[in-house]
């Protein structure tokens, strides 16, 4: 998947087998999501880490990442789980384009992150 960003520069490309939701700038990775699909239905987006790399910050990339993130959510009909601090403060921020995700699929989703290191 492939979107335009905040700026016309920027593509927004999901790597699904990756689990990696990047920002592109002329070819170079400006942020990313590092996220996975939750094992069990109702098969969440669960975002872990939302990083911007140094030079880059305060440009609304990782807000337009985390918005994008939640869209796809969206589109695929599956909740988000925001463990990242980021991800659940622009949530917290944005109730009406991110949806707060059943208790038990963010239990659901702490457990498989707490049994798979591979996942941080």
């Amino acid at each position: 998947m492939s979107q335009t960003g905040s700026s016309e520069s920027i593509k927004i490309v999901d790597d699904r087998a990756a689990g990696r939701l990047s920002a592109v700038e002329d070819g170079a990775v400006v942020g990313h999501i590092a996220y996975f699909v939750l094992a069990e239905s109702p098969h969440a987006l669960v975002a872990v880490h939302t990083i911007v790399e140094p030079g880059h910050e305060g440009r609304g990339i990782a807000g337009n990442l985390v918005k994008t993130f939640y869209g796809i959510a969206a589109d695929e009909g599956v909740p988000v789980v925001p463990l990242c601090p980021y991800a659940a403060s622009w949530a917290a921020k944005h109730p009406e384009q991110a949806p707060e995700a059943p208790t038990g699929v963010v239990a659901a989703a702490k457990a498989q992150l707490d049994s798979d290191s591979d996942l941080w």
